[in-house]
């Protein structure tokens, strides 16, 4: 068996990954924000090792006496993860409860919820590759922009403090890629499942859950395999039951669900965030109009299993929605391969100095030198927009200035330069568009998720998976993956 490659150590906690990825041109500058804990994970791929694989060729002791010797841990489909991909990821995990170590479940329990994340995140990037799905350079360098800047630096300072750390950016890259990858795959799933109708639409807006706010969400699911007998079903109850008895006799929640939910976001204690109400599956909804702050419900019965919902704040929705529009002109000046970056901001300052100094026409340049193919054949006009349509940078900047005034040139993340002339504001009574937009959504992203968690249960059934790791995932012994099943070793 070959040797694995040398691998670098994984980037500390103090390189922020809650950050926002620059989208491609859209009406709306769109962003997302990655999972912490999952992209430490992933980062973890690239942490320090001299590995070397364990097998029968090359026993203990052999060849390189100070080397670490490497093992596979889990086969998935055509791929494999590694000893030390799994003991980084795990002690990623115990750096970030570093200060509550207590938090965290027993080290057997704590293995198998990594492992899992692994072999999921592997099924994820192949099934987007399988389906074309590409990152180009250009949207990854943005992407590790947007880390830097979380981080407060530039991405040379950043590259210099990773190599300080020992860490290794191609690798930080690569798998960085894949996370991007991740989250293009699930937009492409959720988006084919989120068709909403006007008359959907008519009928959340009647229900009185519409007008029933936001809840702040954090639950606990306890999994079944896809076609689970009878003992399987009443083995997942009698451990639903357990953990509701646990927490009314006062176990906290939040170390309930790392110790013990089969859910992705347990080590995050299954924080859900905040969920309009009406996003919720209808009996969830109802369950949930009936509890109060701090309350947690019985087991309820999903198509995964059972899960646990707790109830950590509510907050009601806005009778009324008066909002500030704005209605501006834009140019962008995009660097290409004809156009270097110093060239388009060469540009953009010219044109900034034709129209403030030489008082020329700003929707004129914009239909003549304008690369923004939304707004250019319309003189650059953005038309009546609220705060954040075209984005947070955008409309932080427009709420600064005055009517007839034009912006100094900025720069974007994906490195084109703008220009902003802020023709007027107006207050506007928007609450039925609001309305309507936000059930849009609401079934959309209902749609969406239930969609994207039918896909993972299919995935993750349909792999051929291998676990050569001695208990660590002794539940899917019962679970049938695939043509190869999961197995232990």
């Amino acid at each position: 068996m070959t040797p694995a490659p040398a691998r670098k150590k994984a980037a500390p906690m103090g390189y922020n990954s809650h950050s926002r990825i620059p989208p491609h041109r859209s009406h709306s500058m769109k962003t997302f924000l990655f999972s912490g804990a999952a992209f430490l994970l992933a980062l973890a791929t690239a942490s320090s090792a001299s590995a070397q694989l364990l097998s029968p060729d090359n026993p203990p002791g052999s060849q390189q006496q100070n080397a670490t010797l490497d093992r596979i841990v889990a086969v998935v489909n055509d791929d494999v993860i590694l000893q030390s991909e799994l003991d980084d990821a795990i002690a990623s995990v115990q750096h970030q409860y570093a200060q509550n170590p207590g938090q965290l479940p027993p080290p057997d329990v704590l293995r198998r919820q990594v492992l899992e994340r692994l072999i999921m995140n592997k099924l994820q990037v192949q099934r987007a590759n399988d389906n074309g799905l590409r990152i180009s350079d250009d949207e990854l360098d943005a992407a590790v922009a947007a880390v830097a800047q979380q981080n407060k630096m530039t991405v040379p300072q950043l590259q210099q403090a990773m190599a300080q750390d020992g860490v290794d950016y191609s690798a930080f890259r690569a798998n960085l890629r894949d996370q991007l990858l991740i989250q293009r795959l699930r937009q492409q799933v959720m988006q084919q499942s989120a068709q909403v109708s006007d008359a959907e639409i008519d009928n959340m807006i009647a229900n009185p859950a519409f007008k029933a706010g936001e809840v702040h969400l954090a639950h606990i699911d306890i999994s079944l395999p896809n076609g689970a007998d009878a003992k399987a079903i009443a083995d997942a109850q009698a451990k639903a039951d357990k953990i509701e008895a646990d927490l009314k006799s006062g176990k906290d929640f939040r170390a309930e669900a790392i110790s013990s939910s089969d859910a992705q976001d347990a080590l995050e204690g299954g924080d859900l965030g905040w969920r309009r109400v009406d996003e919720l599956p209808p009996a969830f909804a109802s369950q949930i109009d009936q509890m109060q702050t701090g309350e947690v419900s019985s087991p309820l019965r999903t198509p995964d299993g059972f899960t646990i919902v707790k109830v950590i704040e509510k907050r009601s929705a806005d009778a009324r929605q008066i909002v500030t529009e704005y209605h501006a002109r834009h140019i962008m000046i995009k660097p290409s391969a004809l156009v270097s970056e110093q060239d388009a901001q060469n540009r953009i300052n010219q044109i900034y100095h034709d129209v403030v100094d030489q008082h020329q026409d700003f929707g004129a340049l914009a239909k003549k030198d304008s690369d923004d193919t939304t707004t250019a054949n319309l003189g650059g006009d953005m038309g009546w927009f609220m705060h954040d349509e075209w984005g947070s940078e955008i409309g932080n900047l427009v709420a600064t200035m005055q009517p007839g005034q034009v912006s100094q040139p900025f720069k974007s993340q994906d490195g084109s330069w703008h220009l902003i002339q802020l023709l007027g504001m107006r207050q506007a009574d928007k609450t039925a568009d609001i309305q309507r937009e936000q059930a849009r959504q609401a079934i959309a992203a209902r749609k969406g998720t239930e969609a994207y968690q039918q896909f993972l249960r299919d995935l993750r059934s349909d792999a051929y998976i291998d676990i050569r790791l001695p208990g660590a995932l002794a539940a899917d012994q019962t679970a049938g993956t695939g043509t190869g099943g999961a197995s232990t070793q």
